[in-house]
C-alpha cells in the first residue's frame, strides 16, 4: 500500500512539473505556427486551437495567416520618355508557405524587408519602362467626353456665341493608352510574385497609390494651363475688340444718319423759310415799289458808306437819293 502511494505521488510531482513546463501550446484564429526541434523545423500548424508539443524541446514560431499590407516609400522614378514622377504604391501579401518564410527571413520585419527590395524594383522598371500617360491614366474616356465653354450667358448673339466657343476651344484629343495604371500594377504584379514565393510570401496585389509630377514636371504642367487659359483669356479679348469697333461703327453710322437726316430738314425749314420771306417781301414791295427803291437805296448806303474815306463825285446815279428835294407820293 506505501509503495503505491509512493508511486502516485511521484506520477502526480512529474505529472505536474510536465504541466508546469507547457506541454501545450494555442493557435488562435488568424494565426500559423511553426515548430522547431533544436533550431530544426519539425512541423507546421495552420488551424487554430490547442496543440502539443514536447517541453523544453520545441519551440514555436507565430506568423499571422491573414492578409499583411505593405506600404512603400515614394520613389523618385523616369518614365520612358524620362518624364520623372513620384510613384507612391501598397501591396497586400500573406504568408502561404511558413516553413519556408521561417528559414528565408524568419520575422516579418524581415519578410517586410525583402518585399521592399523586390517591389521597389519590380516598381521602379515597370514605370521605366512605360509612357508616362499609361501611368497617370486608366481609360482612354477623356477623349470621349464632350465639353463645351459656358459663354451662353456672355453673348446673346448665337453666331458669336460659336465663334467665341471655336476661339476658346483648346482641348487637345489624348494620346490612347494600351496599358493604363491598373494595368501597370498588373504588370507589378506578375513580376514580383514568383519573387517573392521563394521566401514564402504570397502577393495579393499591387497597386498604384498615388502618381505626383516632379518639380520640373509640375512646372511644365503649369505653363501649359497657364498657355490655355491666356489663350482663352486672348479670344475674349479679341472678342471684346471686335464688339467695340462693331458698336463704335455702328455709333458713328447712327451719328452720321441722325447729323444727314437734320441737316436736311434744317435746309427744308430754311427753304421754306427763305420761300416764305420773299413772298413776304414781294407782297410788301409790290405794294409800293418807289419806296422799295429807297429802302433798298437806304440799307446799301449804311452798309457802303462807313467804309468810304473819300468820294471824289456824287453825279454817279447811286447817290440819286442823297441829293432829291422830291419825293414821289408813295400813293
Amino acid at each position: 500500500m506505501k509503495k503505491l502511494v509512493t508511486t502516485l505521488v511521484v506520477i502526480a510531482v512529474l505529472l505536474i512539473v510536465v504541466l508546469l513546463m507547457g506541454p501545450f501550446y494555442m493557435v488562435n484564429e488568424g494565426e500559423q505556427a511553426v515548430i522547431t526541434r533544436f533550431g530544426r523545423i519539425i512541423g507546421t500548424e495552420t488551424t487554430a486551437g490547442l496543440k502539443l508539443k514536447l517541453p523544453l524541446v520545441d519551440t514555436i514560431t507565430r506568423y499571422p495567416s491573414t492578409l499583411l499590407s505593405w506600404d512603400g516609400d515614394a520613389q523618385r522614378i523616369p518614365t520612358k520618355e524620362n518624364q520623372f514622377i513620384w510613384v507612391d504604391a501598397t501591396a497586400r501579401w500573406r504568408i502561404c508557405d511558413p516553413a519556408l518564410f521561417y528559414m528565408t527571413v524568419k520575422t516579418v520585419d524581415g519578410g517586410i524587408a525583402r518585399l521592399n527590395d523586390v517591389l521597389d524594383s519590380t516598381i521602379r522598371t515597370v514605370i521605366s519602362e512605360n509612357y508616362l500617360n499609361e501611368a497617370v491614366r486608366s481609360t482612354n474616356r477623356i477623349n470621349t467626353l464632350e465639353y463645351e465653354e459656358e459663354i451662353n450667358k456672355e453673348v446673346e448673339d448665337a453666331e458669336d456665341a460659336e465663334t467665341l466657343r471655336s476661339l476658346t476651344n483648346t482641348r487637345a484629343r489624348q494620346e490612347e493608352i494600351l496599358i493604363g495604371r491598373d494595368g501597370l500594377s498588373d504588370m507589378m504584379l506578375g513580376k514580383a510574385a514568383p519573387l517573392t514565393l521563394n521566401y514564402g510570401i504570397e502577393l495579393e496585389d499591387v497597386i498604384i497609390r498615388q502618381i505626383r509630377y516632379s518639380d520640373d514636371l509640375t512646372s511644365s504642367v503649369y505653363s501649359r494651363m497657364i498657355k490655355e487659359r491666356s489663350q482663352i483669356a486672348e479670344a475674349y479679348r479679341a472678342y471684346g475688340r471686335g464688339q467695340l469697333l462693331s458698336w463704335q461703327g455702328r455709333a458713328e453710322n447712327d451719328k452720321r444718319t441722325i447729323l444727314s437726316q437734320a441737316y436736311a430738314e434744317s435746309e427744308k425749314i430754311k427753304g421754306d423759310a427763305d420761300a416764305e420771306a420773299a413772298r413776304i417781301y414781294s407782297e410788301a414791295y409790290s405794294a409800293n415799289p418807289e419806296f422799295f427803291k429807297l429802302w433798298t437805296a437806304l440799307e446799301s448806303y449804311r452798309k457802303t458808306l462807313p467804309g468810304i474815306e473819300k468820294t471824289l463825285t456824287t453825279d454817279s446815279p447811286y447817290f440819286n437819293f442823297l441829293y432829291e428835294t422830291e419825293v414821289s407820293d408813295p400813293q
